[in-house]
């Protein structure tokens, strides 16, 4: 059966789920087996500097963190931070103590306390915030819940435990007559201090406290009354580890567990104390929790409480001890148990055991009763570590943390049974969940997932991995059901008309209500086809169509609130139609299935033939064509039952697959004794294995029914896997299948006996690598490398991979944390050469890093000098490289005398600016002078690489002597030879100077191409907040872009019109215009006026589209007709030329259409990646030289802009100092900064990238403008005022003034500059103009020399082309930007497209269909044009109008250029380029197919999407227009309106009067033009 859309393309038939192999599947296989829940592409996160230490949620004002000494304000969302709490240092989250806090933080270890929201909707003035640290001798502080800055309303110390390990819980209640509000506390108060730890333990008197209840309605402190405390039993001589706190009819519960934190052990059972909702302290007993199932040592630790309040049910998760590093973990370490609260309350009594009660109801020697748990409901797991519990549609809800990452969930059934757990969601990174799991207060389907230092908000069902209806209701999750109108699983919310109970199927309803097409007889002559299930009762229609020959067989309407029933007539003629299609419609959807009832009569058995969409008739025994006559208590059809004897299986002789021996690993089969001893290995990845040993005794006895049973999670399946090979007697293997993380418990059975424990086998994730080094290595090879990150104890081979070697197996020595391996020789390939390092799990290869290979090191020689006579110190020289030797990769041996050796011990390596110095020792000899005199050579063994390093020789005396009468003897001859040959002098100087040039060729020409190879822009990830614009600014930008006098009509303040000062005509204009046959008739009268320009045309889209900003629907409804009309006009009878300029009305308001509808898409998904490219070329530009003056650089992506006249130049660092200024006033800002600067920048250019520091430095601007402040040199006591021009500046030969440059001051490196604020008498800056030059020197001064002592030396010679390797350069630099910009562009988020693109590509795909154009040219260029060229190209190259900054015409080019590439990405010509083709072009050539095969991508998967149905998108646009309410002043727009109507009246008021249909809008128009006519007589009186 097929459930789609209406028009929606027919998809292909889901294969069957395959059955659950042995074997392991390959990773996409897995992948799509397991069902993988996401993995936080989408989640919105949020990351704190500290670790979590306390979250909450309150019901209007956002989520709380608390997180070192930090606590935050966050929204809902978690994107974004209302406000911070700093509560130990201002500006400073730090952790005040340096804690080593296990990989397993206990509950409520941490600095952060308490955190209870409370008096949410209470009268009063609002709620307010409980916090509680562990500062200030354990504080407490009240504070308004909806802004964390303000300062407390109360406080008081000793309230909360004041160590960072110990333990506090909590609870906000109202009591007593006065109905005050009350806070119950219990804490650990005193925990063994050691000598280093803050003394903070509390006084004699309150150190016995347990539990106590303070007053939080006090002036300014937390009070605590004198029957406000419950206290120890025995004086505080044990400590109570106290995990949550909670109300229950009436009373307080705390859930906590005895607990020694000296010997880190659980000291009893974990248990529940209760005391009276009340303002005293009434206890009213405890009662003992048992959890301990399934656990030889039970589990006495408490890791995290859940009330589930509608069911009176508590959840708790228990663990027993795993003991340091985990290696006690077990396949049963931890259990989720659930508790009736009145069973705890019938069971709990007041006794001395943990606490002193006032009065006691037990005997002296009563013992401490457990309670036990439900035992149906309990969940047996290896690592749970929070559970949160809910009731949704009447079943119970668990979601439950696991320590490596996931988020389970867990549905009790009407019996309290435990299904097994889905898992919802994984942190890729494997942190260890948080105990503490907060939902949603608004949306039911968000829970706040908390693991290290972050936050995530997880939707709490996968709903969308259901594809149908029976399969959404079968899972059984009360978050989902099936939504009709949308036809697919999702939550309620999701769902489209959901009030309408009918269009949205939950759990409840069962997968039988799921709507079904079904074949019956309503009599011997008639078959009749029906649908049955759940369908909204709505008017129907029902289609039989023969889909051999395309007849209609059969088609039907149904009766209001009925079904469409499809009766066909039993002919013989029928029998021939062997394939039929049904079609039952509702209106925007539809339901169909196709039957083929080809082999109808060759099948002989009832339930086969009813498999197979044919019937059986009963009376004739035999399988007929549903349309042949059977009589209908004899038919039986698709959907009955067959009436058959079904014989039952005998019951397996296999027994004990379901229990394991318990601890034995002996079996007794007969006679004969098995004997099982280990498995190998027993950690595998979620892939599975298919070597799996495991040893024993006696295996060749068994017969060949063997298997291995694997349980993991107690609620699951066991995997049962049969041997796959008997190796010998005592060694067999098995194939592990696919599995998701988690530790089972592994036996093995043989013949059908008892299964004998082998212990566990863990499954866990696939290897992660976080760093590879060292990352070079020489060519030889034998370099140790090492490679970190997490589960490398699961690899099967290291591989190489290589370009000219293939795949190399490596050898390699891993733990769980790392792998190090010896790199292999690469002998024969490149010289320089980048490997791949791989590792394979199974048939999955995972990428590692990239290894690279240089040449081999070279050494120079060596040098011997002896320290003292029983030490000698050996040096070897050689040339630097990029190599990271460490004393594991080097021997050192010198040979001295008749061949005798010494072994060198490695001490270390320095790095000089010529050579690199290998230092080695050798201790304890006694002739260390002899034998450095006889020294011959040094062996030296680096990896592979093996040589022999000869002695430095050192140069004699005697060869300077023999040396000096040659060269004196040549100087001579050169200075006869000169003087005999004067008369070549000049042509000798054109030789040089040709040799000059083309040196400086080839050095211009490798300094590129290594700066093309070598240099790297270090590009910030974070660059603060994008400056959006906000909306209104953005659609004026995009409305007007040169037309910027509109813009202060459009943004007055709408806030202060009167709404009563309604302007009676242009209500009736607008009303008039909401006509859509009067609009349509207007637009095209304009466009017919010869003297309605493309300027006019423009401005009356972008009028007609703030007026009709608050009518989306309507406006979308006048794009519709308007570009059907375009498409219809004599103009395009070629098709592909529509929509490709703007001519006409309807191609601007197509523009201006995209831009209302993508605004949000733009922001939220684009503008990240675009103003992060935009911020990187102007890095890159300002990385070089930049010509003041023309605004031409070294580096762009324009030769148009190439500074290609570049002068040498050098990075300058210096140290700025800015003065104290009362616009900057805060005492965190950092005020010394160090900036690099050129010493060819100007001192405006200098003052900007100063600018720019203080910003990336302190986040905030400095306070003054560029034109308010000063520069100055400090040099002792000499200090110059630096300004661009001023008397020492270089006057040209013409009267050009050069600009001052930092070089012109001589400013070196590590000079200082201090910045500081322009008063009166300080030089003003000037105004540049062609009086000025800066680099780009005039013609006449840069043929000749440039005189003074600042400027000596002839310019160079220089040739533009030199340098067209900059643009390359700027290329490269901004390139993973680029193409993270139009990625974000042309993908799907979420598989979705924006609903504007949808919907409008859907609308020219239909156009085009009723059009009947079959070319796909033509409908892709139409997408082209709209979208594309429309309005992306338009964003691309003016950054401004999204973004608060200022677009440069430097900028301007270089984005054209990126424009083009764009533009060319979406174009069906291919580009034939040659060598003389325009660089702009040439620069993005080889990148324009890659784009071109995703753009095509794009448009197929967006086309390939289910259609919106016209209820969404009109739901989509209402929501948009309301959005953008009161933002704009409609009257203007009208106004403006009304300018061209009149302008036009009589044209516009004669095609009124030629068409039909429009008297009515005639006569409006009329009475708007007497309404503004009067207006305007009035406004002269």
């Amino acid at each position: 059966m097929e459930v789609s859309q209406r028009k929606a393309p027919p998809r292909p038939p889901r294969p069957p789920r395959p059955s659950r192999p042995a074997a392991p599947l390959p990773l996409l296989a897995y992948l799509l087996a397991l069902a993988t829940p996401g993995q936080g592409a989408d989640e919105p996160v949020w990351r704190s500097e500290q670790a979590i230490g306390a979250i909450a949620v309150s019901r209007e004002d956002g989520v709380f963190v608390a997180s070192g000494s930090c606590l935050d304000q966050l929204d809902y969302s978690l994107e974004h931070s209302l406000s911070r709490l700093y509560r130990d240092q201002a500006g400073n989250c730090t952790e005040p103590i340096s804690l080593a806090p296990p990989a397993r933080p206990r509950p409520g270890s941490s600095f952060s306390k308490l955190l209870l929201p409370y008096r949410e909707g209470a009268t009063g003035p609002g709620g307010l915030l409980l916090t509680g640290w562990t500062f200030d001798r354990g504080a407490c502080e009240v504070r308004p819940l909806g802004n964390l800055s303000l300062s407390s309303l109360r406080n008081g110390t000793e309230v909360v435990s004041c160590h960072p390990q110990g333990s506090t819980a909590g609870v906000v209640y109202r009591a007593g007559k006065e109905k005050r509000w009350y806070l119950a506390v219990a804490a650990t108060y005193v925990l063994p201090e050691t000598e280093t730890a803050s003394r903070c333990n509390p006084a004699a008197s309150d150190r016995d406290t347990a539990i106590a209840i303070k007053d939080t309605e006090g002036r300014r402190s937390l009070a605590t009354e004198e029957l406000g405390r419950l206290r120890l039993r025995g004086g505080g001589a044990g400590s109570l580890h106290f995990v949550d706190a909670f109300l229950w009819n009436a009373s307080v519960y705390f859930p906590y567990y005895p607990y020694n934190y000296t010997s880190g052990d659980a000291t009893g059972w974990p248990s529940m104390a209760r005391i009276a909702q009340s303002a005293e302290v009434q206890f009213q007993g405890q009662a003992a929790l048992d959890c301990g199932h399934g656990h030889p040592h039970g589990r006495r630790l408490l890791l995290s409480s859940s009330l589930v309040e509608a069911l009176d049910i508590w959840a708790g998760v228990f663990s027993a001890a795993t003991g340091e590093g985990q290696q006690k973990r077990s396949p049963a370490t931890t259990a989720l148990c659930l508790f009736r609260m009145s069973e705890i309350q019938v069971r709990a009594k007041s006794c001395k055991w943990d606490f002193e009660p006032n009065e006691q109801n037990c005997k002296e020697d009563q013992q401490l009763e457990k309670v036990q748990p439900i035992a149906s409901s309990t969940l047996i797991h290896s690592d749970l570590t929070a559970v949160y519990g809910t009731v949704v549609l009447n079943r119970a809800v668990l979601f439950l943390g696991t320590g490596d990452g996931q988020l389970l969930k867990v549905i009790l059934d009407e019996n309290m049974t435990s299904n097994c757990p889905e898992v919802i969601y994984e942190i890729k990174e494997e942190t260890p969940v948080f105990y503490k799991l907060v939902p949603h207060p608004k949306k039911n389907i968000y829970i706040y997932l908390t693991a290290g230092k972050e936050v995530r908000r997880i939707r709490v069902a996968n709903c969308n991995k259901h594809k149908s209806c029976s399969e959404c209701l079968t899972a059984a999750d009360p978050h989902c059901g099936w939504c009709h109108s949308l036809q697919r699983c999702t939550f309620k919310d999701d769902c489209v008309h959901s009030e309408n109970s009918e269009n949205w199927l939950d759990i409840s309803s069962g997968p039988k209500k799921c709507p079904q097409i079904h074949i019956s007889q309503r009599g011997k002559d008639k078959t009749a086809v029906t649908l049955v299930g759940s369908v909204p009762p709505r008017h129907s229609g029902c289609v039989v169509r023969n889909v051999d020959t395309g007849r209609e067989l059969c088609k039907g309407e149904s009766r209001p609130n009925e079904t469409c029933t499809c009766n066909i007539l039993t002919r013989a003629s029928y029998k021939d139609v062997l394939v039929v299609n049904v079609t039952f419609s509702f209106g925007s959807w539809h339901l169909s299935k196709r039957f083929n009832f080809t082999n109808c009569s060759s099948l002989r058995e009832c339930p086969v033939c009813i498999g197979t969409d044919c019937a059986w008739c009963k009376s004739e025994r035999k399988c007929i064509h549903p349309f042949t006559a059977c009589s209908p208590s004899d038919y039986y059809g698709n959907q009955e039952p067959c009436q058959v004897a079904v014989e039952r299986p005998a019951p397996s002789k296999t027994t004990g697959v379901g229990g394991f021996a318990g601890k034995s690993n002996r079996t007794h089969q007969g006679s004969q004794v098995f004997y099982v001893k280990s498995i190998e290995p027993q950690k595998i990845s979620t892939l599975g294995k298919r070597n799996v040993i495991v040893t024993g005794a006696n295996f060749t006895r068994a017969s060949n029914n063997i298997i291995m049973i694997l349980k993991g999670t107690s609620t699951c399946d066991k995997d049962v896997i049969p041997v796959s090979q008997v190796l010998n007697d005592t060694h067999m293997k098995f194939s592990l299948p696919s599995s998701r993380k988690e530790m089972k418990d592994v036996c093995i059975q043989f013949d059908g006996g008892n299964c004998s424990s082998v212990g566990s086998l863990s499954y866990i994730a696939l290897p992660h690598c976080s760093l590879l080094y060292p990352a070079t290595t020489w060519i030889s090879g034998g370099q140790n490398i090492t490679i970190m990150g997490r589960n490398f104890d699961v690899i099967d081979n290291l591989i190489i991979s290589d370009e000219v070697k293939g795949n190399i197996n490596v050898s390699e020595d891993c733990v769980a944390t790392s792998c190090s391996f010896s790199a292999p020789s690469l002998k024969g390939s490149k010289v320089r050469t980048n490997v791949t390092v791989k590792l394979k799990v199974q048939e999955t290869y995972l990428d590692c890093g990239s290894l690279q290979y240089l040449k081999d090191p070279r050494f120079t020689g060596y040098r011997v000098d002896p320290e003292v006579d029983t030490e000698l110190e050996v040096k070897i020289l050689k040339e630097n490289d990029n190599f990271n030797i460490s004393e594991k990769d080097i021997e050192i041996t010198l040979f001295h005398g008749e061949n005798k050796q010494l072994n060198c011990s490695f001490e270390n390596i320095t790095r000089n600016q010529d050579l690199t110095t290998i230092l080695c020792k050798i201790k304890g000899i006694r002739t260390a002078n002899s034998i450095a005199s006889s020294s011959k050579k040094v062996h030296v063994k680096l990896g592979n690489l093996e040589l022999d390093v000869e002695q430095q020789s050192v140069a004699s005396p005697l060869y300077f002597l023999i040396a000096l009468p040659i060269l004196l003897l040549i100087v001579i001859s050169v200075a006869v030879v000169v003087t005999r040959h004067k008369s070549k002098e000049l042509s000798r100087k054109q030789s040089q100077q040709l040799e000059l040039l083309e040196s400086e060729l080839r050095k211009e020409i490798r300094d590129g191409f290594a700066e093309l190879q070598m240099d790297k822009l270090d590009v910030v990830d974070s660059f603060g907040t994008v400056p959006f614009l906000d909306y209104k600014h953005f659609a004026l930008r995009t409305f007007f872009p040169e037309s910027g006098g509109f813009t202060h009509i459009f943004t007055e303040d709408m806030h202060n019109r009167d709404a009563s000062d309604k302007n009676e005509s242009l209500t009736a204009l607008d009303a008039l215009i909401c006509n859509k046959s009067f609009l349509v008739t207007v637009i095209h009268t304009l466009e017919k006026q010869k003297n309605f320009s493309v300027k006019d045309r423009c401005l009356f889209a972008s009028f007609l589209t703030i007026a009709l900003q608050t009518k989306l629907v309507y406006l979308t409804s006048i794009l519709e007709v308007l570009t059907r009309d375009l498409m219809e006009q004599s103009s395009n009878m070629q098709p592909k030329l529509m929509l490709r300029r703007t001519e006409s009305v309807v191609e601007k308001l197509l523009t201006n259409w995209m831009s209302v509808c993508l605004s949000g898409f733009l922001r939220e998904t684009v503008g990240e990646p675009f103003y992060l490219l935009v911020t990187t070329l102007n890095q890159k530009i300002n990385k070089g030289p930049v010509d003041v003056i023309t605004c031409k650089a070294l580096y762009t992506l324009n030769e148009d802009w190439l500074l290609w006249q570049v002068p040498d130049f050098s990075t300058v660092a210096l140290n700025v100092i800015f003065e104290k200024i009362p616009e900057n006033d805060s005492a965190d800002v950092c005020r010394n900064i160090s900036v690099n600067v050129l010493d060819c920048d100007t001192i405006g250019q200098a003052k900007e990238k100063i600018f720019q520091a203080f910003l990336s430095k302190n986040g905030s601007p400095y306070g003054l403008q560029l034109n308010e402040i000063c520069l100055e040199l400090q040099g002792g006591t000499r200090q110059k005022e630096l300004l661009d021009i001023d008397s020492s500046s270089v006057i040209l030969e013409d009267g050009i003034t050069k600009l001052n440059t930092i070089g012109h001051y001589e400013i070196s490196n590590g000079s200082t500059i201090k910045v500081f604020k322009k008063i009166a008498n300080f030089t003003s800056d000037v105004e540049y103009s062609d009086d000025h030059c800066h680099l780009i020197l005039p013609d006449s001064e840069a043929s000749q020399d440039v005189q003074g002592k600042r400027h000596r030396g002839k310019h160079k010679f220089k040739v533009k082309e030199m340098y067209l390797t900059k643009l390359l350069s700027t290329k490269v630099a901004i390139h993973s930007v680029l193409e993270k910009l139009f990625r974000s562009i042309w993908s799907l988020p979420n598989s979705r497209a924006p609903f504007a693109i949808k919907y409008f590509f859907d609308f020219l795909d239909a156009q085009a269909e009723n059009k009947k154009i079959t070319d796909p040219d033509v409908v892709h260029i139409w997408k082209t044009n709209s979208l594309p060229l429309r309005f992306w190209v338009n964003i691309l190259k003016n950054p401004q109008f999204v973004f608060d900054i200022k677009k440069t015409p430097h900028i301007d080019g270089c984005l054209s250029v990126i424009a083009q590439a764009f533009m060319d990405a979406f174009s069906l010509t291919e580009q034939q380029l040659g060598k003389e083709a325009p660089t702009n072009k040439l620069l993005y050539a080889k990148d324009i197919p890659t784009y071109k095969e995703e753009v095509k991508s794009y448009y197929k998967a967006i086309r390939d999407l289910p259609p919106l149905s016209s209820s969404e998108m009109e739901e989509f646009l209402t929501q948009e227009s309301k959005k953008h309410e009161n933002e704009f002043n409609e009257e203007v727009a009208l106004t403006e309106i009304y300018k061209y109507i009149v302008k036009y009246f009589d044209e516009i008021l004669s095609k009124l009067e030629r068409e039909r249909g429009l008297e009515e809008a005639q006569k409006q128009l009329l009475h708007v033009k007497v309404l503004f006519d009067e207006k305007k007589k009035c406004k002269w009186m």
